[in-house]
């Protein structure tokens, strides 16, 4: 009789064991699906910003076709396809933005336009938002791989199907050293 009790005690400890144990990385991915959200979120913000700053910067700047275009292609891509692509988009479109406001410089008209001003001033705070989100994303992906890593989890985890989650990277040449010239 006592020993019909401890076992019933033991499969039920190993059954909330379980049990707290599958919750706790449903948690984790969850959390990684709403890091990705926030990151599309303000990716948004940006996609829906890009036209605007293209309209107003189009009158000034007629010789820089090329650039412009290249901020569509980019902002379309960006709304399409896996996490990866749109990552790379993204960086397409923070290359692009980085060209914009460089030929920006040679325009003092539309340095000065108020309108530009406050494009400018909003995609920049949409970036550093963005920014924001890729670094709580990344933790929440480096929370969850752990997760899925540690003992006993990491027994749970294969035999429930969880998989590492990839971080949001930059691109190799973003990673190079600047010259800054005077």
């Amino acid at each position: 009789m006592i020993a019909t009790w401890i076992i019933i005690v033991i499969a039920v400890v190993v059954v909330l064991a379980l049990i707290y144990i599958y919750n706790s990385l449903i948690k984790l991915r969850l959390r990684v699906k709403n890091a990705w959200a926030q990151i599309d979120v303000q990716l948004k913000r940006r996609y829906d910003l890009i036209p605007n700053l293209v309209d107003t910067v189009k009158g000034y700047m007629k010789h820089e076709k090329g650039v412009l275009e290249e901020v569509t292609k980019a902002r379309t891509s960006l709304t399409h396809g896996s996490m990866k692509s749109k990552a790379e988009a993204s960086n397409q479109i923070t290359d692009a933005l980085k060209s914009i406001f460089a030929v920006a410089e040679s325009y003092p008209d539309l340095k000065a336009s108020e309108n530009f001003k406050m494009l400018q001033e909003e995609l920049s705070g949409t970036e550093s938002k963005i920014s924001y989100a890729r670094q709580f994303y990344n933790d929440s992906v480096m929370a969850f791989n752990e997760g899925i890593q540690v003992f006993p989890k990491n027994v749970f985890a294969k035999m429930f199907g969880f998989h590492q989650e990839e971080f949001f990277g930059i691109e190799e040449k973003e990673k190079k050293n600047i010259k800054v010239q005077f």
